[in-house]
């Protein structure tokens, strides 16, 4: 008796695995009809932060759907390339984009002109995660907090002290633009072709002052070389809880991140986009999936269609009056 049921658990074992993968086949060929692959466009080259977040996106879905779900690079014009070419694609799910606060918000007032309406050509899906910008100086600045700093850049008078930037349509420029906004001061970007070139410059002291995606200077903080004075987050940061945020200096709201999110291009039928969703904000909830996203300096941000088009409308909120009502390039 004990070999029966042993050997007729096994078989009802088997049978169930056999009908969820069924059901997970089923599921993908009920909204994405004919299909047996489908794709990820990442704004960046491989080997990125953008390129693992994309990964674990593809690995929750590809187990959701039993569909692979390969990532492709389309890199250029800061996420505009990659927008574009999703924006164009059939609404059939099995193109997505994994996109970020540039292309959801604030190229559209940074570039001169972008090939897509950053809201009316997708389908928006879950929002994945966020990145924080942190404000480092050299410790030959003689300033050991925000409000040092700002009082010094005052005193010196506007335009007349400088910071490293990536660009004006990058993540930390636009935190930068918004601390200069809040705060009354004004300072000029030097602009650089890469963040190494930067970094290099931030070294060794011929440049005083920047704010960049954190996790690109965190070893350099840990050693001392650089010193923090703010992330740029609205809460402190999981790798570096030691750094006030901007908001608790005295900036009370302050939030600049660079957050990602997915989309499908318009006209992508509801239920598929839904059940995209579910899996999506279901994975990254995950201890497996969010610690991944951790190890990479990534914050989760699980949030649902719903969810996303409400960070978004805040978003836009926030950053066209940032950007749009001073000139941004004089920031």
């Amino acid at each position: 008796m004990p070999t029966v049921i042993r050997r007729r658990a096994a078989i009802m074992g088997l049978a169930a695995s056999t009908l969820a993968a069924q059901v997970r086949r089923g599921w993908a060929q009920s909204v994405i009809p004919g299909s047996n692959s489908a794709r990820i466009v990442v704004p960046f080259a491989a080997g990125g932060t953008a390129d693992v977040v994309a990964r674990v996106v593809a690995q929750i879905l590809s187990e959701a759907t039993s569909l692979p779900f390969a990532i492709e690079h389309r890199t250029g014009a800061g996420g505009d390339v990659s927008a574009e070419f999703v924006a164009k694609a059939a609404p059939d799910g099995r193109t997505l984009l994994l996109g970020h606060g540039g292309i959801a918000v604030t190229n559209q007032y940074v570039h001169k002109e972008i090939p897509y309406d950053s809201v009316e050509s997708f389908a928006p899906i879950a929002l994945i995660g966020e990145v924080a910008n942190v404000l480092v100086i050299h410790p030959a600045l003689p300033c050991r907090s925000l409000k040092e700093l700002v009082d010094y850049c005052a005193a010196k008078g506007p335009g007349n002290v400088s910071y490293g930037s990536t660009g004006a349509d990058s993540a930390g420029h636009l935190a930068m633009a918004y601390l200069q906004s809040v705060a009354g001061i004004k300072l000029s970007p030097v602009v650089y072709q890469s963040r190494s070139h930067m970094t290099n410059d931030l070294l060794s002291g011929r440049l005083l002052i920047t704010m960049d995606n954190l996790p690109a200077y965190l070893r350099h903080i840990q050693s001392g070389a650089l010193r923090a004075l703010a992330v740029s987050s609205a809460r402190r940061w999981f790798a570096a809880p030691d750094i006030p945020t901007v908001a608790e200096q005295g900036y009370r709201g302050f939030d600049a991140t660079l957050w990602w999110y997915v989309a499908a291009p318009a006209g992508t039928r509801l239920e598929l986009v839904r059940k995209f969703s579910a899996a999506i904000v279901s994975g990254i909830q995950s201890d497996a999936m969010a610690r991944r996203m951790r190890e990479i300096g990534v914050q989760e941000l699980p949030g649902c269609l719903e969810d996303l088009v409400s960070h978004m409308a805040a978003e836009n909120a926030k950053w066209r009056k940032i950007i749009v009502a001073p000139s941004l390039a004089s920031q």
